[in-house]
């Protein structure tokens, strides 16, 4: 057999390949599983803050930021911890990003966590960082936020990926009571939605946001720093 691989490179190299990738399935497979699994005590993201994520896709926030703090002296010393695998466990899809027009933003909660440092910052980006070449997000001000798509996505990943949504002391959005069709049924999810945003829009200054949550209604801009706010270390604290 050996000696018939000798003579014919075609099928060494084609023996070569298939063991070399049986080889490295072996050894890779079974690490990759293990880092993929969520780190210890990692919290899924909240209905709003689900529906702030959904904001900066479509805004495509990612064009011009990145999540991924390497392990370098440089990057830890700006953005703060490198990044870990299991962070991004419950990241449907990861928003790692290929491009930094703008600084990275996997740990903005922790550099930023003011309410009141998000909204000026989005309002008018050179009020909060001097030369931005940022554009104006004034626009999120006046759209309403898609709640239900928000509510289905988490509930998606809660019954297709069993993410841990709805349990004792953890991140609730009200799937138990949701019934299929029945958008009645999602008035505890739109309760825990609203109680969420409240807390944003008491401490933002903006009255149009103000008189919108008055009247039921909840503003892109809202979400989209409320999920901001979720990018920092304390998504990855260790359960107590």
């Amino acid at each position: 057999m050996f000696s018939f691989l000798e003579r014919n490179p075609f099928f060494f190299t084609l023996a070569f390949v298939c063991v070399f990738s049986i080889a490295g399935l072996v050894e890779i497979l079974p690490g990759f599983a293990k880092t993929a699994r969520p780190i210890e005590g990692l919290k899924p993201y909240s209905l709003l803050e689900t529906a702030g994520r959904q904001v900066y896709i479509a805004e495509g926030c990612y064009n011009c930021h990145s999540q991924l703090v390497r392990p370098f002296k440089a990057e830890t010393d700006r953005y703060g911890a490198y990044s870990l695998s299991g962070e991004y466990a419950y990241d449907r899809p990861f928003l790692w990003g290929s491009k930094r027009t703008g600084p990275d933003l996997h740990r903005i909660g922790d550099r930023n966590s003011a309410t009141d440092w998000h909204d000026g910052h989005m309002w008018e980006p050179t009020s909060r960082v001097a030369g931005s070449i940022m554009p104006a997000y004034k626009h999120l001000y006046h759209k309403n936020v898609d709640f239900e798509t928000a509510f289905a996505e988490a509930y998606t990943q809660k019954v297709v990926f069993n993410v841990p949504y709805d349990v004792p002391n953890g991140v609730q959005i009200g799937a138990e009571e949701y019934k299929k069709g029945d958008k009645q049924s999602l008035a505890k999810a739109r309760e825990i939605f609203m109680a969420e945003a409240k807390v944003i829009v008491d401490e933002m200054t903006n009255k149009g946001v103000k008189d919108a949550y008055a009247r039921g209604e909840v503003k892109e801009i809202v979400a989209l720093i409320a999920y901001m706010k979720s990018l920092s270390q304390a998504r990855r604290a260790p359960a107590k």
